[in-house]
């Protein structure tokens, strides 16, 4: 259970999913600290009110994980002076090529293409937990399209090795279920394609994040040892839980 000393969701009018992941209790009795990592919907939307209070912060680096051709249709987020934006592309099987049989659980179907971003979005990944560890890239945002799925992957394995329990980054994870009624309010009047036929593709069950981190555990032996085999030095790991992690 996250310790709220701050408000969790932050509201825009042009992003949706907008979310501190600070708060839940960690290693050592520390908790994960408010204000260093954010999870986010696509932030090319952002402008006016918006872009300052986004600006107001803090936020130095932005990590978006979404393909080149997300970002040339869609847009990035605005410049503007001392950020820093990265797009770590996390590689993946296309989703709309990958049946989804109604004979397979939701939940299943979820956590397979889930570790197909921890099997074809290594480089991604290694890179994103890589920006997270260094504490002179905080505050981070991270963002995909929906704020779902590629970076729910990240927050949760960043989370994970910050010793965050799985019920907690498994609700954290299932957070983003409310916001998709907004988003997926946007898209329909704006770009209606992409949720037409999709709506499961919106849906956060907390199963679904709870079969990814005990599979990927079943085949790594745990998400140090996984995220060590991506790249992630002592060092990198050291550095994370120092400075996101409330002194002990």
């Amino acid at each position: 259970m996250a310790v709220d000393n701050h408000p969790r969701s932050l509201t825009f009018s042009t992003s949706y999913n907008f979310r501190d992941v600070g708060g839940y209790p960690g290693l050592d009795g520390r908790t994960v600290s408010w204000r260093r990592l954010f999870r986010a919907d696509s932030l090319h939307r952002l402008k006016g009110t918006d872009l300052e209070t986004f600006q107001a912060l803090g936020v130095r680096t932005v990590i978006d994980l979404r393909r080149p051709f997300e970002v040339e249709q869609h847009g990035r987020v605005p410049h503007s002076a001392g950020l820093d934006y990265r797009n770590l592309v996390l590689e993946h099987v296309d989703w709309e090529s990958v049946e989804h049989s109604g004979d397979i659980p939701h939940e299943r179907w979820l956590a397979d293409r889930y570790l197909n971003f921890a099997e074809d979005g290594q480089a991604g990944l290694a890179a994103a937990l890589g920006v997270i560890a260094d504490p002179a890239a905080a505050p981070v945002v991270v963002h995909c399209m929906a704020g779902k799925d590629r970076t729910g992957v990240v927050c949760a394995l960043t989370l994970s090795l910050l010793g965050v329990s799985d019920s907690d980054i498994a609700q954290d994870y299932a957070l983003t279920e409310a916001a998709m009624e907004s988003l997926t309010a946007y898209l329909l009047r704006t770009k209606p394609e992409l949720v037409h036929d999709k709506y499961h593709m919106f849906d956060c069950p907390q199963d679904a994040m709870l079969l990814f981190l005990r599979d990927l555990r079943e085949r790594h032996g745990s998400v140090e040892k996984y995220v060590r085999e991506i790249g992630l030095s002592t060092g990198q790991l050291a550095s994370m839980r120092e400075h996101l992690l409330t002194p002990a």
